[in-house]
């Protein structure tokens, strides 16, 4: 009998000081960031890495042509956090208004890249030899930053006018990758960080910087934004050591 009763208040005393309940009453916060396509693999990460830190941030991200999400964000979409590439469609934000002044840099670098598929049939070996291809492709040039810089290339070195009929437009870098893979143009022009997701294509050759504009990633909070505090957060991580250390892994360039 005793030890029943003394078994039973063990029980008793053990359940009271088990573990504590979860706290399901823990606000939590979705935070959108719109980034330019060629950024989605390492952000895919870096979100795993952010969100193992802030348990109660959640990332969603709208990737595209820096051109389309700056219209989007001009136009009230709701979005925290910018990250283009390009210069120019961030800085008409940021004229206007929209970008946070206190929380926004040039973030991470690249270079665009000539690419063939795997095959290479038409043995195209240099910038000058797409005068053998058929179909080249790029993205838009008034929406895709990457499309911007391989039109002003091929005008620096006089060969747009040679090859503008045999173009094929896409609506952000993965779609040329997407075009070249399968073969359906001969060449195509996308960030080099683009390449690296991709074992169907050929690298021809690194497009000389002197053609083209620099090509950075700027970063920005958006000044509507209803979770500035939480934003800030992931901007702050965006810009650490560690993160440009993963930027750099995936082919980004730092910015001296």
């Amino acid at each position: 009998m005793y030890r029943f009763m003394f078994l039973l208040i063990l029980g008793l005393f053990l359940n009271g000081c088990g573990s504590p309940e979860v706290n399901d009453d823990v606000e939590r916060f979705e935070i959108t960031v719109s980034a330019a396509a060629s950024m989605q693999n390492v952000l895919e990460e870096l979100k795993k890495n952010f969100e193992e830190k802030h348990s109660t941030i959640d990332i969603s991200f709208n990737f595209g042509a820096s051109g389309a999400l700056a219209q989007q964000i001009s136009q009230g979409a709701p979005v925290d956090l910018f990250l283009s590439a390009s210069l120019e469609k961030f800085n008409a934000l940021r004229d206007d208004g929209l970008i946070h002044d206190k929380y926004e840099q040039n973030l991470i670098g690249n270079e665009i890249v000539l690419i063939t598929p795997k095959e290479n049939n038409n043995n195209i070996k240099s910038v000058e030899d797409l005068k053998k291809a058929e179909r080249i492709s790029i993205g838009i040039p008034e929406i895709v930053p990457a499309g911007a810089y391989a039109k002003e290339a091929l005008n620096n070195m006089g060969l747009w006018n040679t090859i503008e009929n045999q173009l094929i437009l896409a609506k952000d870098v993965r779609q040329v990758l997407t075009y070249v893979e399968t073969e359906n143009v001969d060449a195509g022009f996308v960030y080099k960080t683009d390449t690296q997701t991709s074992d169907q294509i050929q690298v021809i050759t690194s497009v000389d910087s002197k053609f083209h504009s620099p090509i950075i990633y700027p970063i920005g909070v958006i000044k509507s934004s209803k979770h500035v505090e939480e934003a800030t957060l992931l901007y702050e991580y965006l810009s650490s050591e560690e993160a440009i250390t993963l930027f750099e892994e995936y082919g980004f360039t730092r910015i001296q």
